[in-house]
């Protein structure tokens, strides 16, 4: 077989390639983020064979991170699906992907992952990166699924041809907000698994020592992302993060002096995930009386269209000088978001309605967006600023884009900044026109709050030393 690893004469042109569409990316990533939180990138050594083992929640995405967040060249395990279109294939292949065949979507091309092993030994035995998504395919799921044994098998056999020389790293990817524009995204690379313990086994029983790398693995890639144990407990987290998340951040910042801007939110998870599994183990009657009563809340919240955050504002009561300066800068605002929405509007919309149309699952939604939104921003934002130079001038021109970014920016900020305000205002009519409405929304969310600090209270008696 002849794979895009095998061909001295080409590779200079691919290693190019990559480089470009790496730094291409990386821009769109910080422009799509509001942040991209690497940990441990310094895992991943300089030079040798990786096997980067990662999970797979938001398809096209997730492997542009994991390639912007290290120096060296990435080759990815892709499904084969994706290379049955010539261009499409060109492209794949000159970034360095190795096409995989899964059973679900060609039982009878299986025989060519001979291949694909084989292109994997190849690069490994010269040192290169590869990355595989051990779970097979993307979900939405927080957690980290069955994987597969395909990387315990490509990693044992390395390590059976070149004993203590592969580094096999767990790589976790965590999303705040899947779906979102300017949302927060963590890369975290984990210790490496070691193999060579797992050698002697391989020789003497190999489908024995595969499985237990593969759970050694799965282990280790849980340990990296807010990974919930069971299915059934996602939504339960789900809605303590939505409902607590932010009071526990506040906390930190009252009470325990900490900057807000150094709160680690997927902490802040993963420690909502123990305390959820702590108390469905102790008490499960107290955990389904809980989710019974929030998912009251979210029901009178759904009838009266109002927004959490809305009836958490009216608890918080905020100071007379917090709401002159919003009102203030809601007035000095609103020409430039009127400036920013109108020269951003298409840019903005048409990615989203593109990934609304295109995306067949959760997990392709922000992939869609992305890519629409590379394509979306530089036609119309070059299209504008063609039209000005037309019609003002050279030097126009150039003021007016250097103002897109910018006046896109403050125009979203201001845009989320007013669905607030109108979720708020929402709450004030219903306190006029249905006062013991608002008065039990009010009531409801305070009970459940009080209920999440007896809880907290609880756990960190009982963990004796586990902290949010």
């Amino acid at each position: 077989m002849t794979t895009a690893l095998d061909r001295p004469a080409a590779q200079d042109r691919r290693e190019r390639v990559y480089r470009v569409v790496r730094a291409i990316s990386r821009f769109w990533l910080w422009f799509f983020f509001k942040s991209v939180d690497v940990r441990h990138p310094e895992r991943v050594p300089d030079a040798g064979p990786v096997l980067l083992c990662i999970n797979h929640p938001n398809n096209f995405i997730d492997s542009l991170l994991v390639g912007a967040a290290i120096r060296r060249k990435v080759h990815y395990l892709a499904t084969a699906g994706l290379f049955h279109r010539r261009l499409v294939a060109a492209f794949l292949r000159a970034c360095g992907a190795i096409p995989v065949y899964r059973r679900q979507d060609d039982p009878d091309r299986m025989e060519k992952n001979t291949d694909t092993f084989a292109a994997c030994a190849d690069a490994l035995a010269e040192g290169r990166v590869i990355a595989i998504y051990p779970e097979g395919t993307t979900h939405a799921e927080a957690r980290v699924r069955r994987i597969k044994t395909g990387a315990a098998r490509i990693a044992l056999a390395h390590e059976a041809e070149h004993p203590g020389a592969l580094r096999l790293i767990p790589v976790g990817l965590t999303f705040d907000a899947r779906k979102s524009f300017r949302a927060r995204v963590l890369v975290s690379f984990g210790p490496p698994v070691p193999v060579t313990p797992y050698r002697e086994a391989y020789r003497q029983d190999p489908v024995a020592a595969v499985e237990a790398l593969t759970t050694a693995v799965q282990w280790a890639m849980e340990a990296e992302v807010v990974h919930v144990e069971r299915i059934d407990a996602t939504q339960l987290v789900r809605a303590v993060e939505e409902l607590y998340r932010d009071e526990l951040g506040r906390e930190l910042t009252e009470e325990g002096g900490v900057p807000r801007k150094r709160i680690d939110p997927i902490r802040l998870s993963r420690a909502i995930v123990g305390a959820v599994s702590h108390f469905r183990a102790r008490d499960p009657a107290r955990v389904e009386r809980l989710w019974q009563r929030i998912e009251g809340y979210r029901a009178l919240l759904a009838e009266y269209h109002v927004k959490d955050e809305a009836v958490r504002a009216r608890l918080d009561a905020p100071r007379r000088a917090r709401r002159l300066r919003l009102g203030w800068q809601a007035v000095v605002g609103l020409p430039l978001f009127a400036y920013g929405a109108s020269v951003n509007f298409l840019p903005y919309w048409i990615p989203r309605w593109t990934a609304r149309r295109m995306a067949r699952k959760e997990t392709d939604y922000a992939t869609w967006r992305f890519l629409a939104s590379v394509v979306a921003y530089p036609l119309f934002w070059g299209t504008e600023v063609w039209l000005v130079a037309r019609v003002l001038g050279a030097a126009w021109a150039l003021a007016f884009a250097l103002s897109l970014p910018l006046s896109g920016a403050v125009a979203y900020r201001y845009w989320v900044g007013a669905g607030r305000l109108r979720s708020r205002l929402r709450l004030n009519v219903l306190t006029l026109t249905r006062e013991h409405v608002a008065r039990r929304l009010t009531a409801e969310r305070q009970a459940i709050i009080t209920e999440f600090e007896r809880a907290k209270a609880e756990y960190l008696a009982d963990t004796k030393g586990s902290s949010f």
